[in-house]
């Protein structure tokens, strides 16, 4: 199979290692011209959870148009990155062409949407995944637990399935679900506790939940999200969101997430698509969120400072 990951920072060069190593033609499709090169000139190093081995053999280009029409395209982007993935990725769509979004957060699909029919994408969850890039054409992979696919509109789908099967032949764990807007709704809420609390106070997950009255400010953030999944009928699987929220966090306290690590960097984060989504939405249905409106307001000036650096 022809696979195009667009984007291949540190999670797209896992995945387009290991479609690699199952014997796929792979396209590693990324903005980043000294990792494009490195992958083009010496393959990709990949260490960690699965393995320490360079892989060789993937084309890596800065342009989607060198790839050709491909049989799967994984938006691998941050959530800001989304829309330009699609208008690129667009005119180079078959019939046949699969996408698949996998995002942190809510709102990829709208963001497709406004690019390119959604007759053919679907919505992935990675959970429990962690990765980083070492340096150009070098990644490393830190842990991989589920991934999860599915029709943007639920229900059972035979090319979920087959996609599902297509990742775990490539080493990956993956399930594909009837109702994907679940599994987004409830990582959401996890990514809304641990995101823009952790990066304000410059804490890890450990540290924020060891710390009552920041760990307060968590899980009142939690609990607007919460508030908005009720009003929209998201079926969860679960009834009480703080001890699943507390549990989730519990499993990884030395875990920095990535909106901390892009302000240590000083990069833009994925703060819209995540904390930033929870004011929309309650403003949309009438549910204050006073927690997230001064999370964001405070991560928002920060990242002001950022402006002209890559997100």
């Amino acid at each position: 199979m022809k696979i195009a990951i667009y984007g291949t920072g540190a999670m797209g060069s896992v995945y387009a290692g290991l479609f690699k190593e199952a014997g796929h033609e792979v396209w590693a499709v990324d903005p980043w011209a000294a990792h494009v090169a490195a992958i083009s000139a010496d393959g990709l190093q990949l260490d960690g959870a699965s393995g320490d081995r360079r892989i060789l053999g993937i084309h890596a280009t800065t342009k989607i148009a060198e790839v050709g029409g491909a049989d799967l395209v994984v938006i691998a982007t941050k959530a800001a990155g989304v829309a330009s993935a699609a208008r690129a990725i667009a005119p180079q769509m078959t019939s046949e062409t699969l996408v698949l979004t996998i995002q942190n957060g809510l709102g990829a699909a709208d963001r497709i949407a406004a690019h390119m029919p959604m007759d053919n994408v679907l919505l992935g969850v990675a959970d429990g995944f962690g990765a980083s890039l070492k340096g150009p054409g070098h990644a490393h992979h830190n842990a991989m637990n589920l991934v999860r696919i599915g029709e943007i509109a639920g229900g059972p789908s035979a090319r979920a399935e087959a996609l599902a099967t297509l990742w775990r032949a490539a080493g990956f764990k993956a399930q594909a679900f009837d109702d994907i807007q679940q599994l987004i709704w409830e990582k959401f809420l996890c990514n809304v506790t641990f995101s823009a609390p952790c990066t304000v106070f410059d804490m890890t997950v450990g540290e924020l939940q060891a710390h009552p009255e920041r760990w307060a400010i968590a899980l009142g953030a939690m609990r607007e999200a919460y508030a908005i999944a009720r009003a929209k009928n998201i079926n969860l699987t679960f009834d009480d969101p703080v001890a699943y929220v507390t549990a989730f966090g519990v499993r990884m306290p030395a875990a920095r997430p990535s909106m901390l690590l892009d302000h240590r960097a000083r990069r833009l984060s994925e703060l819209d698509a995540i904390n930033g989504q929870v004011p929309e939405l309650g403003r949309a249905l009438g549910i204050a969120t006073p927690f997230n409106d001064t999370l964001v307001a405070i991560l928002r000036q920060r990242e002001a400072a950022f402006e002209g650096t890559s997100a």
